[in-house]
């Protein structure tokens, strides 16, 4: 007879009458939505007692997988699977694999619109990850010990069940036996160890061969009405401690952990099935019934708190569908440049990890909302890539720009024109700043290649400024001590030789050469010291102007930059008109006394301004003559 056969015999005979009319279960029977909840209890105790290790997936966290990265999916997997019992994490493993899919599914998408959008055929995309890699390694690994530990037991697990069928056969044919009562139930007692003993069986075979045990061991104990002793000691035992597991389930129904309340309460029914024999006929559906009643209370509760919890998830869904929107929005209106769309990216990176974070959805809208997300993520990604594939055109416009700022840097970066090349080379780098971006494989070869130019130059530069800062320091030190020199002048009374004399001090000042440009201002103490020697000599205020103006045209003349030579040529035509100005406005002024006298004191108030700036006019055109000479 089959494994099969033996179980349905002896489900089958729960249905025959015995010598004492209780061959029926004694469990009452329960309304349905009772039957619900012990056979989700008897499930889950079946899973446990086919794998000892089973249970331990009670006790393992499982984390809110659908907030995690993929880096931090692939390090969960991989810790789960190194140091957990590979039967107790099959639910972990599952809803990590389904949360890692789909996450990498979208990333994939988006790798494959960027391969498309740069000119790329479908039927070549290929992408690798690592990370991919590294996650199938790990589930494989998972897979083949689960595979090896399955196998490992499955012969066990048969030969146990073969054992506990054989065990039912015996317990039935005890009736039937011909021999002192008390020889029968020692009998009775060592095929009962021989089931404690049995080990475990699968778990689709479990609950049939439990109810069939039990239904028989009834059987048994009412066949021991001929010994009420033997019977009312076990009956009063089990009763007791039925009672007690009753006791327990009804503290546990007060409960308000109700995952560790509901985990309790299994262990309590797998007592009660596996290690508790029956009560006198008397108590079983009062006690029954007791039990029972403790169990629904927490599994109301349960089913109470998981309404509440499927409230959350279509919270959690509310706020997935305004993310879905927002990005929705975002991917419509698109953008215009480079900086709005890094601003839209980033913004749709943010509402990204939002809907990651959001929580769960009901089941059964969670595929159709994620299917709604990767698509608008995937028409803002297109929009995206659209826009990216047009600026690389302009990208290697730019780069064309660049490589002509760098052949013209590199043309100059030797010559030692400083007053041409300075200008042109401080252009080429305002230039550059203002060309857009270039294809970042080139940025920063070119970037490298222009700066060398650039900095070549300017360090030359830089090495002629100090060389010449070098010689300004030596002539201002000279220029001091011919400073000193020339203000202990004694005049020796006679003009001419006095003249020549200072005018050999201003040659020789002259000769030394230029001063640095934070030291200019001694040029400043010369001529002070040169109106003081002048007035000393009595020298016509034009011609002592004209000796200190020599002097300033030799500085200007010899500088490196030409721009002081052309402002001060500016400043004197400017002085000019001023001065040509101001005489038409005194001679006009004079038509207002036709009538007056010529010796009037305005009169000739007016005439000695007139004359005095004719006498400056003079200068000044003196002045320009001798600068023009230089040009």
């Amino acid at each position: 007879m089959s494994e099969q056969d033996n179980l349905q015999e002896a489900d089958g005979n729960k249905e025959q009458e015995t010598v004492n009319d209780t061959a029926q279960t004694p469990q009452p029977e329960a309304p349905q939505d009772d039957d619900a909840v012990i056979n989700e209890i008897d499930e889950s105790n079946a899973e446990d007692a086919e794998d000892e290790g089973s249970k331990d997936r009670h006790t393992i966290e499982e984390k809110e997988y659908e907030k995690m990265s993929m880096e931090d999916l692939v390090e969960e997997l991989d810790k789960l699977v190194k140091n957990e019992k590979v039967q107790a994490i099959k639910t972990h493993v599952e809803n990590i694999r389904t949360e890692f899919k789909s996450k990498f599914n979208a990333f994939l998408d988006e790798k494959k619109e960027e391969f498309l959008n740069e000119g790329g055929n479908e039927i070549d995309f290929y992408f690798s990850s690592p990370l991919q890699k590294r996650f199938k390694d790990t589930y494989k690994d998972y897979r083949s010990k689960l595979n090896a530990h399955y196998n490992n037991i499955q012969s066990s697990l048969k030969n146990n069940l073969s054992e506990r069928l054989e065990i039912i056969e015996e317990i039935k044919g005890l009736i039937n036996v011909e021999e002192n009562i008390n020889t029968t139930y020692k009998h009775f007692k060592e095929l009962q160890d021989r089931w404690k003993n049995a080990g475990p069986i699968p778990r689709d075979k479990y609950n049939n061969a439990w109810n069939s045990y039990h239904h028989h061991v009834e059987i048994f104990y009412d066949f021991l009405h001929l010994n009420r002793d033997l019977r009312d000691l076990d009956f009063k035992h089990n009763l007791e401690q039925k009672l007690k597991i009753i006791d327990r389930a009804e503290e546990l129904a007060k409960d308000d952990n109700l995952n560790r309340a509901f985990r309790e309460l299994q262990v309590l029914h797998k007592m009660w099935k596996e290690e508790l024999g029956p009560v006198g006929k008397e108590h079983r559906e009062e006690i029954w019934n007791r039990f029972k009643a403790a169990t629904k209370t927490i599994h109301d509760k349960r089913q109470l708190y998981f309404a509440e919890l499927d409230k959350v998830y279509e919270d959690n869904l509310k706020v997935k569908h305004a993310i879905i929107d927002k990005i929705n929005v975002i991917a419509e209106k698109g953008a215009n440049s480079h900086k709005e769309w890094q601003a839209a990216i980033k913004d749709v990176e943010a509402l990204r990890n939002e809907f990651f974070n959001a929580g769960k959805v009901p089941i059964k809208v969670n595929e159709a909302t994620w299917a709604k997300f990767k698509d608008v993520v995937r028409t803002f990604n297109r929009k995206k890539n659209a826009f990216y594939k047009d600026l690389k055109k302009d990208q290697y416009d730019n780069l064309q720009k660049k490589l002509d700022l760098i052949k013209i840097a590199e043309d100059n970066k030797d010559s030692d024109d400083f007053e041409t090349a300075t200008p042109l080379m401080k252009k080429i780098q305002s230039d550059w700043k203002k060309i857009g971006h270039v294809p970042r494989k080139n940025s920063d070869k070119i970037w490298l290649q222009f700066k060398a130019a650039c900095n070549h130059y300017f360090d030359r530069l830089h090495a002629a400024k100090n060389a010449a800062n070098a010689e300004g320091n030596e002539a201002y030190a000279k220029k001091s001590e011919l400073l000193d020199t020339i203000k202990s002048i004694e005049l020796s009374g006679d003009k001419d030789a006095d003249i020549t004399l200072i005018k050999s001090h201003i040659e020789t000042w002259k000769n030394l050469g230029n001063v640095p440009s934070n030291k200019r201002y001694i040029e400043g103490k010369l001529n002070s010291v040169l109106d003081e020697l002048f007035s000393k000599l009595n020298l016509n205020k034009n011609e002592a102007e004209l000796i200190k103006f020599d002097t300033k045209l030799e500085i200007l003349n010899n500088a490196q930059d030409s721009r002081h030579l052309d402002n001060e040529r500016t400043f004197i035509r400017k002085k000019i008109n001023e001065i040509k100005s101001e005489i038409n406005q005194l001679e006009n002024n004079l038509q207002f006394f036709s009538n007056v006298d010529e010796s009037n004191p305005l009169v000739k108030e007016v005439h000695n301004n007139i004359n005095q700036h004719k006498e400056s006019l003079k200068l000044w055109k003196t002045k320009l003559s001798k600068i023009k000479e230089l040009y």
